[in-house]
């Protein structure tokens, strides 16, 4: 247990206190928790990176910690009809195979793909959009709609790169068949 694994933690048990304050009605402290989230997602990333302190649980929590946090705060603005509910429904599609597939492919011994700058990119639009939402900007519901198209993109070239880091390597055998004549011997 590091600090940064115990900032990603730390968003894990943001979420209730997420829940109890929006459901209580005050908007700007919710979003002050989804940013104190959001702060120590890019926190314990950096502090992970600057110090060598990566550790594939890490690796493993730290997308969680992030959709699962996004995910309760979508289901509230929908379910208080703050976005519709294709919006949630394609995000939540989108989060849930992200999470299924990374554990999927996780236990059967596979590579997965680290969180990159299109995902953190990804994430930090997706906050920028939900504060739109909360604070009823205009264009904000046309803003969570090109993040959610930007977020498809950004998972067809995890799924990319994941395709690529683990596809099988041929044998030596295949890669350099041999040539007649190669070993000196003449092949006439």
């Amino acid at each position: 247990m590091n600090l940064p694994n115990m900032l990603t933690l730390l968003r894990f048990l943001l979420i209730p206190v997420y829940v109890a304050v929006f459901a209580d009605g005050r908007l700007i402290s919710a979003f002050l928790i989804v940013a104190a989230a959001g702060l120590t997602d890019i926190l314990d990333g950096y502090i992970a990176r600057k110090s060598g302190q990566v550790t594939a649980a890490g690796m493993m929590l730290d997308p969680l910690a992030d959709k699962l946090m996004l995910i309760t705060v979508i289901l509230s603005l929908v379910l208080t009809g703050r976005i519709p509910w294709a919006a949630a429904v394609l995000m939540f599609v989108r989060d849930l195979g992200m999470i299924v597939g990374s554990a999927f492919f996780h236990f059967r011994g596979k590579k997965t793909v680290p969180a990159n700058w299109m995902g953190k990119l990804t994430t930090v639009l997706y906050y920028i959009a939900i504060m739109l939402i909360f604070f009823d900007v205009p264009y904000a519901q046309q803003c969570l709609w090109g993040v959610i198209a930007f977020s498809f993109i950004t998972s067809g070239m995890y799924i990319a790169l994941f395709l690529s880091m683990n596809r099988s390597v041929p044998s030596s055998a295949q890669e350099t068949p041999a040539k007649p004549g190669a070993d000196g011997a003449d092949a006439s």
